[in-house]
């Protein structure tokens, strides 16, 4: 799917078309974005493999996150949702692919909590979809207990995953998604505990998905401001929207924060919307 070639679209939301950007594939399109944002919030889940170092290491408090799973007699439940209707993205910053959600090449099922509980690891990063809203993620600590940014109290708390994926989707783990290298299971899991109760503008994430990858990856670019502006006005961070197998729209952006908050933003849209909002304005 990377040589496939863009269709010539614009949305009509401050999309302003650019030349060519340097060092990225000079035969697609690219489409220049200003965006003013308010503040919101996220969630889904994925399962993706586990590094042998995380299933190693034992977390705090007992096993590999059984404590919410199901009991002797608790028929267990087999239920699976598939990502129709879900957007696949992937995101460069210039040529380095920095995220890939793409169905081809994952696998983008959806659980029920108390199911994919107990294949939980401290560290993992959790993804919770509803539909409508932007997908909510959180950061995994053992004993069936989840840290993550509340959206609406803009407040980092700890809570168990059962009450975080209450009316959702369902759930998964999204470790692969980010393709940048990841810290250790505990250094994550003290990341996440480190910055318990912190609330309103002692916050520095734009949301939970920025919130939890930072404490996976330790990079600053996931904070609010926390990329330097070029001078040039260079835009190198480009977000790939997969309609269909020959259509990709690409949108791109100054910063990692203004990218995520756009997908997550057509993450709440959904891909019919997308579809018909790109189709309207392709044939006007």
């Amino acid at each position: 799917m990377g040589n496939q070639i863009d269709r010539i679209t614009h949305l009509s939301y401050s999309e302003l078309p650019t030349g060519d950007p340097s060092g990225v594939e000079k035969d697609e399109l690219r489409v220049g974005v200003a965006y003013f944002f308010s503040d919101e919030e996220d969630e889904v889940v994925e399962v993706e493999p586990r590094a042998p170092a995380e299933r190693q290491w034992k977390e705090a408090g007992g096993g590999g996150g059984g404590g919410g799973g199901r009991g002797e007699d608790e028929p267990e439940l087999q239920l699976e949702v598939s990502a129709v209707g879900e957007l696949e993205f992937s995101a460069f910053c210039r040529q380095e692919c920095i995220f890939s959600k793409l169905g081809g090449s994952q696998d983008l099922k959806l659980h029920p909590v108390n199911s994919l509980l107990p294949s939980c690891r401290a560290g993992d990063l959790l993804e919770l979809p509803a539909g409508g809203q932007p997908p909510h993620w959180a950061v995994y600590v053992g004993g069936s207990q989840v840290v993550h940014l509340h959206p609406g109290r803009r407040e980092i708390r700890q809570e168990h995953l059962a009450e975080v994926g209450g009316g959702r989707l369902g759930a998964r783990v999204v470790n692969t998604w980010y393709r940048y290298r990841a810290l250790p299971p505990e250094l994550v899991v003290q990341n996440a505990r480190g910055h318990l109760g912190l609330k309103g503008r002692d916050v520095c994430w734009s949301d939970s998905e920025s919130f939890a990858a930072w404490c996976r990856f330790g990079k600053r670019e996931f904070k609010a401001g926390g990329e330097a502006q070029s001078g040039s006005g260079e835009r190198r961070y480009f977000l790939k929207l997969h309609l269909s197998d020959n259509w990709v729209h690409t949108l791109n952006f100054n910063s990692l924060e203004e990218l995520i908050r756009e997908k997550r933003r057509k993450d709440a849209s959904g891909k019919i919307r997308v579809l018909k909002e790109l189709s309207i304005l392709n044939h006007k």
